[in-house]
């Protein structure tokens, strides 16, 4: 089956003879909606039955959107697969009419042999919040229901008693799973000062909740998508650790065979005793395998460039260095293939987010520059994830500020090693990374010869209004989570790059996707008004039918040819 151009986002199985395909499109909004665009997704169900056609869940069903908003899981109920779908239901109105009432969703069984949904559980009411975890018996097991006028919260089981209550203002409450035995829910909170993130578990029967995995670093939890059930959680590193002996064994033999660095267990087995592998770094592109832990087997079911040698692939590496204020952190540095690592041009790369980080693995846009001749840094300022989280909330209200320091202290670094010379350097990235590089130009100066931006924000005020105003109806807790990430509102437009266009000191280059639902087209059309109305040099290119993750092949090839001619036009590598 041809996906095409399909927006395929993941894939899961419902048994042995149903395939669950999850896609999205962007789609234009009716008249009387804040916004005009929304990425709308869907699953669809594919049997192996090559005689049975495809078919999507909701799609002509009579009032309900032809759309999916969250999945909870498979379970196999009374020997039928069935999946959990958040889903919108319409209100009926005379004559079999619906139309649309609100946008809180249901939670839908879906019988995905028969492609029918019931609905499991009703939205919450106004103001609210709802969240569930499914039971292995298909049967709701627990449900959270968070206000936001005052920021309360409760769980309930599945004879609607009450089980955990708190009050989190900052709506920093999340319902996970079940534990390991079915009989208590888990659930975690942060703190709002520091950040730190607590796991509890509480007794479907009810009881005191009791905090779990203290002092294991633990940064999510793992369970199994068919039960529910927890299995495990993850560190801070990324990697799994299971809770059966046997699993945890099988994972370290994993580790020990391909070493962690770059190593991804993608999906296995319940038994844990095959696993699929993706591995990617030095000298590999992306490559999959299936582990077979009892007999050591390995099979290579591909790669994702199979036309990429290995010694076209830039050394990576990773760089420790200290900012201004004294906070530790590192970037990645991939260095081009064949050229001493010595007074080499710079492309720095800053990650989107800005809450995620980059990693020693391969990146096709960190590659691309090496084939050319630069040196391409990614630096994890303060606000990445790749430490704990109080270093991710380090950068709250650091926009503009050390976070875009924290950027150039590591240039320093690169600079004080001798690796690459400081008047031969661009910044370029997508979405906050775009930020960072119009910053770099406009809050900044005297650091790049050029910028790119790829879907970047270009104006904090206008990001702090559409999140708070368009997409959350002036929410309240959004208000104060936006105004916490952004600083205070009376200094947005000190550190909007659209604002501060007049000073830009480098050519600038807008790319952005016309169909982007999470930073708008607006931001790079209104830089390029600004940069043309105070004569400063840019270009504006348009990615036609493209979205903020650059989904299509097509787009992604222009925006790299785009970037790259740019880059080589204002700052030579030769």
């Amino acid at each position: 089956m041809a996906a095409g151009d399909t927006k395929l986002r993941s894939i899961a199985w419902a048994g042995d003879e149903l395939l669950l395909l999850s896609y999205s499109q962007t789609e234009e909004l009716p008249f009387g909606f804040t916004g005009d665009l929304i990425e709308v997704y869907r699953v669809m169900i594919v049997s192996v039955d090559s005689k049975k056609k495809p078919e999507t869940i909701f799609l002509n069903k009579r009032g309900i959107a032809n759309a999916t908003f969250g999945s909870y899981g498979v379970r196999k109920v009374d020997g039928k697969w069935t999946g959990y779908y958040g889903g919108i239901l319409f209100k009926q109105e005379g004559s079999g009419t619906y139309k649309f009432d609100h946008g809180r969703p249901a939670l839908m069984a879906v019988d995905l042999e028969r492609n029918e949904p019931k609905i499991a559980s009703y939205p919450a009411s106004e103001g609210a919040y709802r969240d569930w975890v499914v039971g292995p018996d298909g049967e709701i097991a627990a449900q959270l229901d968070f206000y936001d006028r005052d920021g309360s919260w409760r769980i309930e089981n599945s004879k609607g008693n009450t089980i955990a209550k708190g009050q989190k203002p900052d709506g920093r409450i999340s319902l996970i799973s079940l534990g390991t035995d079915g009989t208590t829910a888990i659930y975690s909170t942060s703190d709002e000062e520091g950040g730190a993130r607590h796991f509890y578990e509480v007794a479907l029967t009810g009881g005191e909740p009791k905090e779990i995995l203290e002092g294991k670093n633990a940064t999510a939890i793992s369970y199994n998508s068919m039960t529910g059930l927890m299995d495990g959680y993850y560190r801070e590193s990324g990697l799994p650790v299971f809770f059966a002996k046997e699993d945890q064994m099988a994972a370290q033999k994993i580790w020990g065979s391909f070493g962690s660095g770059g190593t991804n267990m993608v999906d296995w087995s319940d038994d844990v005793s095959k696993v699929i592998v993706r591995r990617s770094g030095e000298g590999v592109a992306g490559d999959w395998y299936i582990v077979e832990i009892p007999t050591s087997g390995l099979l290579k079911l591909g790669s994702e460039r199979p036309d990429l040698p290995a010694d076209m692939i830039g050394e990576i590496r990773t760089v420790d260095y200290t900012a201004a204020d004294g906070l530790e952190m590192d970037g990645i540095l991939t260095l081009p293939p064949a050229r001493d690592a010595k007074n080499l041009p710079l492309v720095v790369l800053p990650h989107g987010g800005p809450h995620s980080h980059d990693s020693a693995v391969f990146d096709w846009w960190a590659q691309a520059f090496a084939s050319r001749g630069y040196a391409v840094f990614q630096p994890n300022f303060r606000g990445s994830t790749d430490q704990d989280v109080t270093f991710m909330r380090a950068g709250y209200g650091e926009w503009g500020r050390k976070m875009q320091t924290d950027i150039s202290d590591g240039v320093a670094e690169l600079v004080k090693q001798g690796i690459v010379n400081p008047d031969r350097a661009c910044i370029m990235g997508a979405s906050y990374g775009g930020y960072a590089a119009l910053a770099g130009v406009t809050i900044e100066q005297g650091k790049y010869k050029c910028a790119v931006s790829v879907g970047g924000v270009s104006n904090l005020d206008t990001l702090y209004r559409t999140g708070y105003i368009e997409m959350s109806g002036r929410s309240k807790l959004t208000q104060k989570r936006l105004l916490e990430e952004l600083g205070p509102r009376e200094s947005l437009k000190t550190y909007s790059p659209e604002e501060q266009a007049s000073k830009a000191d480098a050519p600038v280059l807008l790319i952005h996707g016309l169909d982007d639902t999470v930073v708008p087209f607006e931001h790079s059309k209104r830089m390029a008004d600004a940069l043309k109305n105070a004569g400063k040099p840019y270009k504006l290119v348009e990615l036609k039918s493209e979205d903020h993750w650059l989904s299509r092949a097509e787009t992604r090839n222009q925006m790299l040819k785009e970037a790259i001619a740019f880059v080589e036009k204002y700052n030579p590598a030769n």
